[in-house]
C-alpha cells in the first residue's frame, strides 16, 4: 500500500496542471468512503470553492458512489456559478479517469463548467 501512495504522489507531480484566477484548478480527492472536490487560484495558492459529498444531506442513500460523484461535481458548478467561474483546469490528482473521478468531471459539465 506504500508503493501505491508512493507512486500516487510522483504521478501526481508529474501531471499537476496549474490554476489562475480566471482558471482555476479543479482538484479532486477521494476516499475509499467519500469523495471531494475543490477549486484552486494556484497563483494566489487559495481555494475559492469546494465541495463534497458530506455536505449533500439531501441524497438517498440508495445511490452509488459514481452516482454521489457525479451529484457533488453539479453541486460545484453551481457553487462556482455563483462567484462567476465558467472555465476551469481540471486535474485528476494522480488519480486514473475513469469510475468516479470520471463521473465528478462529468457531473461537473453537466452543471456548466468547461475545461
Amino acid at each position: 500500500m506504500i508503493k501505491n501512495l508512493k507512486s500516487r504522489e510522483l504521478r501526481k507531480q508529474r501531471i499537476r496542471v496549474y490554476g489562475t484566477k480566471e482558471r482555476p484548478r479543479l482538484s479532486p480527492f477521494r476516499s475509499n468512503k467519500h469523495i471531494y472536490a475543490q477549486l484552486i487560484d494556484d497563483q494566489r495558492g487559495i481555494t475559492l470553492v469546494s465541495c463534497s459529498d458530506l455536505e449533500l444531506k439531501k441524497l438517498d442513500k440508495k445511490l452509488t458512489k459514481t452516482e454521489i460523484a457525479k451529484e457533488v461535481g453539479i453541486a460545484l458548478a453551481k457553487k462556482a456559478e455563483t462567484k462567476k467561474i465558467k472555465a476551469i483546469v481540471f486535474d485528476r490528482n494522480g488519480y486514473r479517469f475513469h469510475g468516479r473521478i470520471k463521473a465528478l468531471a462529468d457531473g461537473a459539465r453537466a452543471g456548466g463548467l468547461k475545461f
